[in-house]
């Protein structure tokens, strides 16, 4: 098996070979989730209506090919949430950097996936969205309040980004591609 394995990431390494995962884009509605993919598929923007049902679509980011699923962030998606968890490979935790009044809300959301068994050796991407809005807080405020330094038993990590202005989810994704098993 070691072996086995050696070959394969050694493969993965020189791009001969993608690994394939499942990866959920979560987050509260209004944070950014479908407006991401329409940026990653077709490298645009558009007005987007509220998610009403779970939309999938593969990308290939490094080497990865994904799946990726937006399930939306309203209250009643949100229940269908873990309906999605067996297989999944990471998780992109959007949270909108500009509604305060929401962040503890996300937090709550948040904290509640990284409790959940199933998830336990899932990485989490938190990508802080619309960070070109004057009312955005910071990368430090954000990070203090989802309590994103408080988690030690798993891959997670907060990049700050505008998903609008095409800045800072680039890495956050590589970030994840990298973290994926």
């Amino acid at each position: 098996m070691w072996i086995t394995d050696k070959i394969y990431n050694a493969l993965v390494y020189i791009g001969l070979f993608r690994k394939h995962a499942r990866i959920l884009l979560l987050g509260l509605d209004n944070a950014g989730k479908s407006t991401l993919l329409l940026r990653l598929k077709q490298d645009r923007l558009g007005a987007l209506q509220p998610t009403i049902h779970p939309t999938s679509t593969e990308l290939v980011i490094g080497n990865l090919r994904c799946t990726t699923f937006d399930l939306g962030g309203h209250q009643q998606a949100r229940r269908l949430w873990r309906d999605y968890f067996p297989e999944v490979g990471g998780i992109v935790f959007i949270v909108d950097a500009k509604d305060v009044e929401r962040l503890d809300e996300a937090r709550d959301e948040l904290l509640g996936l990284l409790m959940v068994e199933e998830l336990k050796d899932v990485p989490f991407l938190i990508l802080g969205n619309k960070i070109d809005h004057p009312d955005a807080v910071s990368e430090d405020k954000l990070r203090w309040h989802l309590c994103v330094d408080s988690v030690k038993f798993r891959p997670i990590e907060l990049f700050m980004c505008s998903i609008v202005e095409r800045q800072g989810y680039g890495n956050g994704l590589r970030w994840l591609a990298s973290n994926i098993k």
